[in-house]
C-alpha cells in the first residue's frame, strides 16, 4: 500500500448531490484502499447517505456547509457569493492548503473553472487552463484538450496545451515520450489557420518532452493516432458533443435492428456478450471526469447528471492524477519550454 492520497468532494453539485456522491465515494474506497476523502456540504443530506456505508467511516472527514452553488449560477456571481463559503470553494480550499491531492465537483463548470482559478491559480508561466478529456479510441484512450474552457486559443497557448496533455498522459498512461498532434482541417503543412501553423513550426523546433506528429484530423482521435489531441476550446468541445450524440445515435440504430424480428432477437441473444463488451467501451461514464489543467492543483469536473458509477470513474482520476506527481512535472516543462524560448530570443 503506498502513502494516502486524500480526495476533496464537492457533495452538493451535480443533479443528485450526495444521494449519487456518496455510492460513488464508496465505490473508489475499494478500489482504492489508501484513499481518505474530504466530503463538503450539507450534514444533514451527507449523513443518512454516508450511514448506509458503515466502512466509510474512517475514511471521510465531513465538513458542513450550508452553502452551494447553483448550476445556472453565472461564474462571476458564484465567486462573489459563494467564496470562502460553498462546498465547491471548501472542496478547491482544501487542494490549495495541502489537505487533499485532488478536487472533484459535478457542479456548475463556469463556476468551477472560475473559483478554480482564484483558488488555486495558474502554474507560472500558463496563459490559461483548459479543460482535458480522456477519449476512447481503437486502440486504448488518448487525451483531448481543450475541450471547453477557452473558446479560441493562440500559438503559444496551444503549445502549452500540448506540454499539458504531454504531462496528463505521462500520468495517466505511462508513456514517458507522448505523441502529439494539432488537431487541423487537413495532415497538409499548408493547410489551416496562422495560430495552428505557428504552434505547429513551434513543436517541430523546439526540443520539447514530447513526439510531435503533426497535424492529425477529426477521424484520428477515434483510431488513436496520437497520444494526445490539441485544439481550442471551441473546437474540441464540438467534437466532445458531436461523438457523445454519435455513439447515442449509433446504440439507438443499434437497439431497434436487434429487436426488429424475430431472427434478430435470436442473434441478439446469440451476441450479448460482444454487445455487452461493446456498451461497456462505449459507456461514458467509464471516462467521466473533465480534468482541469494548467492550476497549481488538481481539479476534475465530472458531468452533472452522471450516477455513482460516472462519478467514480471521475474520483478514480483524480486519485491517478493526485498520486502521479503531474503538477510538479508540468511545471518544470513549462518553465523549461520558457527559458528555451528566452535563449532563442536571445541569440
Amino acid at each position: 500500500m503506498g502513502a494516502t492520497v486524500t480526495i476533496a468532494l464537492d457533495a452538493m453539485g451535480g443533479d443528485y448531490g450526495p444521494s449519487v456522491i456518496m455510492p460513488a465515494v464508496a465505490i473508489a474506497a475499494e478500489r482504492h484502499p489508501d484513499a481518505r476523502f474530504i466530503v463538503v456540504g450539507d450534514a444533514a443530506q451527507i449523513e443518512p447517505e454516508l450511514a448506509k456505508f458503515p466502512v466509510l467511516a474512517a475514511k471521510v472527514e465531513l465538513i458542513h456547509t450550508d452553502v452551494a452553488v447553483a448550476m445556472d449560477a453565472k461564474p462571476s456571481q458564484a465567486l462573489r457569493k459563494g467564496r470562502w463559503r460553498s462546498s465547491m470553494w471548501l472542496a478547491l480550499d482544501a487542494v490549495r492548503e495541502g489537505r487533499a491531492g485532488a478536487a472533484v465537483s459535478a457542479g456548475n463548470t463556469g463556476a468551477l473553472m472560475a473559483m478554480a482559478k482564484f483558488c488555486l491559480k495558474t502554474i507560472e508561466g500558463i496563459d490559461r487552463p483548459a479543460i482535458a478529456g480522456i477519449w476512447p479510441t481503437i486502440e486504448s484512450e488518448c487525451i483531448v484538450l481543450d475541450v471547453g474552457a477557452n473558446v479560441g486559443a493562440d500559438s503559444r497557448q496551444l503549445v502549452e496545451f500540448a506540454l499539458m496533455g504531454a504531462a496528463m498522459a505521462r500520468a495517466l498512461f505511462g508513456i514517458e515520450r507522448p505523441s502529439v498532434g494539432l488537431l487541423n482541417i487537413g495532415v497538409e503543412e499548408v493547410k489551416g489557420v496562422d495560430e495552428i501553423k505557428k504552434a505547429a513550426a513551434v513543436l517541430k523546433a523546439a526540443p520539447l518532452p514530447i513526439r510531435y506528429h503533426g497535424f492529425v484530423e477529426g477521424d484520428d482521435i477515434g483510431r488513436g493516432t496520437v497520444d494526445v489531441v490539441v485544439t481550442d476550446g471551441f473546437t474540441g468541445n464540438i467534437a466532445l458533443k458531436t461523438a457523445e450524440g454519435t455513439a447515442q445515435q449509433i446504440g439507438e440504430y443499434l437497439r431497434a435492428a436487434m429487436g426488429r424480428t424475430l431472427l434478430a432477437r435470436l442473434g441478439a441473444i446469440l451476441a450479448r456478450g460482444a454487445f455487452r463488451a461493446l456498451k461497456e467501451k462505449m459507456d461514458p461514464r467509464q471516462l467521466n471526469g473533465g480534468i482541469f489543467i494548467g492550476l497549481k492543483g488538481i481539479v476534475v469536473k465530472s458531468h452533472g447528471g452522471t450516477d455513482a458509477t460516472g462519478f467514480a470513474s471521475a474520483i478514480d482520476t483524480a486519485y491517478d492524477m493526485a498520486s502521479s506527481g503531474v503538477v510538479t512535472r508540468l511545471t518544470n516543462d513549462v518553465t523549461y519550454f520558457h527559458a528555451k524560448l528566452e535563449l532563442e530570443g536571445a541569440a
